[in-house]
């Protein structure tokens, strides 16, 4: 089944080091492109920055492409802002970011947030466990601060991608949304929930819940 995605939308893919961010969000643009979506791949930036201005001004530049792919069709954002503020907070101690970022965020209809469950060669150190652990924390409560709904993946390989793809098809199947900031008609924003496990057990559906009651 190939999601109606209407033009403007964007598929926002998180995720700490390690977790397969990439290779989804690549393997997202390709499948959506066969399917005749006419839909682009913003790259996560090469390198990590390593100052906070440099942080600053590719936080700032990640949204600038997202926003110029947005007009013109669908965009498959391998990181947003909301990435370089989490790094930020975690490498320099730098909140600064958060603002921006969630700001930003808030427009995207689809966000798909990477488990930690991939087996990494080698496995991990103790203190780069530790790091993409924070991350992952970090990323969930900036999400639950910008009040926007998110899907973990979990998987290797085909798994992974059949799981994103069920959440974007759940996404679109949506009757309320009438927009690609996932809106309703009455201008709530809508929810959707193809999660049916997690990392953290508790978490999503603690998210789920408090958004809920913040609902008027």
């Amino acid at each position: 089944m190939t999601p109606a995605l209407p033009v403007g939308c964007v598929i926002a893919v998180l995720g700490a080091p390690g977790t397969g961010k990439t290779e989804l969000a690549n393997a997202l643009a390709a499948r959506l492109l066969q399917r005749g979506v006419a839909a682009a791949l913003v790259a996560d930036p090469a390198r990590r920055p390593s100052t906070q201005q440099a942080q600053t001004e590719a936080a700032f530049e990640q949204s600038n492409r997202i926003a110029a792919a947005a007009r013109r069709g669908v965009v498959i954002a391998d990181s947003t802002a909301l990435m370089s503020a989490v790094d930020a907070e975690v490498r320099f101690g730098d909140t600064s970011l958060y603002e921006h970022a969630q700001a930003a965020h808030r427009s995207h209809a689809v966000t798909l947030l990477m488990a930690l469950d991939l087996p990494q060669t080698g496995g991990r150190a103790p203190e780069e466990q530790a790091e993409a652990e924070r991350m992952d924390a970090l990323l969930r409560a900036a999400l639950a601060r910008a009040g926007s709904p998110f899907a973990v993946i979990h998987g290797r390989g085909p798994e992974r991608l059949a799981s994103a793809w069920n959440a974007i098809n759940a996404r679109a199947e949506d009757a309320g949304v009438t927009s690609s900031s996932g809106r309703t008609a009455s201008g709530e924003r809508a929810w959707f929930w193809p999660c049916d496990k997690c990392s953290d057990p508790a978490c999503e559906h603690r998210l789920f819940r408090d958004l809920i009651a913040r609902r008027p």
